[in-house]
């Protein structure tokens, strides 16, 4: 990538991340927006957690994968401390690995 492109999408990162406090007060949303908008961001974050958990290049993962990602699901709906929902949906995907499950 050109020093220059790189320099560029600094800028406009930079830019996106300041314009939230600078224009916080100057720019009302309405409740619908909102609601819009908070549930347009928890439908991204799904979409990039199914096409990350069940694809591997153009196919399909295998069956361990999203065995880990749906045992992290579980304990993060329970609650559990980030550490423990990093180590057991690593481990039940490793054991799977381990027994012959793709």
């Amino acid at each position: 990538m050109p020093f220059f492109a790189i320099l560029l999408l600094a800028a406009g990162t930079y830019g996106f991340r300041l314009a939230g406090p600078v224009l916080r007060d100057r720019l009302h949303l309405s409740e619908a927006l909102e609601r819009l908008l908070s549930t347009a961001a928890a439908v991204l974050l799904i979409a990039l957690v199914a096409t990350a958990a069940l694809t591997q290049g153009q196919g399909f993962a295998g069956w361990a994968r999203p065995a880990g990602v749906l045992v992290a699901g579980v304990l993060v709906l329970r609650r559990a401390p980030f550490p423990l929902v990093v180590v057991a949906a690593a481990g039940t995907t490793a054991v799977l690995r381990l027994c012959g499950v793709a």
